[in-house]
C-alpha cells in the first residue's frame, strides 16, 4: 500500500520560511513525477509546484523565485522550501503521487502565515 506522509508545516511570520518533506513508502518513488498543491480557506486546490523523474522543475507564477521543489529519490522524499513567505501562502499543503492509474495524496500539513 502506497503511503504519502507530509511534515514541516506550521505557523510563521511574513517572510519566514518552512521546509516541507514528503515521504514516500510502499512504492518505487524514482519512477514517479511528484507535486506539490495547496488548498486556502474556500478556494480551490491549486498546483505549487511539480517534478519530473529526472528533476525537471514547474511552479506556479505566485511561487516562482520564492518556493523551490526537490527529490531524494534515495530516502523516498520530496521537498518544498518555502522562502519570503506572504500570507496569501496559508492553506493546507498536500503532496502528491503521479501514477499509472491516477494521483495518490497525503494527508497534507497546515502553513499559516501571519502578516
Amino acid at each position: 500500500q502506497v503511503q504519502l506522509v507530509e511534515s514541516g508545516g506550521g505557523l510563521v511570520q511574513a517572510g519566514g520560511s518552512l521546509r516541507l518533506s514528503c515521504v514516500v513508502s510502499g512504492s518505487i518513488f524514482s519512477i514517479y513525477d511528484m507535486g506539490w498543491y495547496r488548498q486556502a480557506p474556500g478556494k480551490q486546490r491549486e498546483l505549487v509546484a511539480h517534478i519530473t523523474t529526472i528533476g525537471s522543475t514547474n511552479y506556479a507564477d505566485s511561487v516562482k523565485g520564492r518556493f523551490t521543489i526537490s527529490r531524494d529519490n534515495a530516502k523516498n522524499t520530496v521537498y518544498l522550501q518555502m522562502n519570503s513567505l506572504k500570507p496569501e501562502d496559508t492553506g493546507i499543503y498536500s503532496c502528491t503521487l503521479y501514477g499509472r492509474t491516477g494521483n495518490l495524496w497525503g494527508q497534507g500539513t497546515q502553513v499559516t502565515v501571519s502578516s
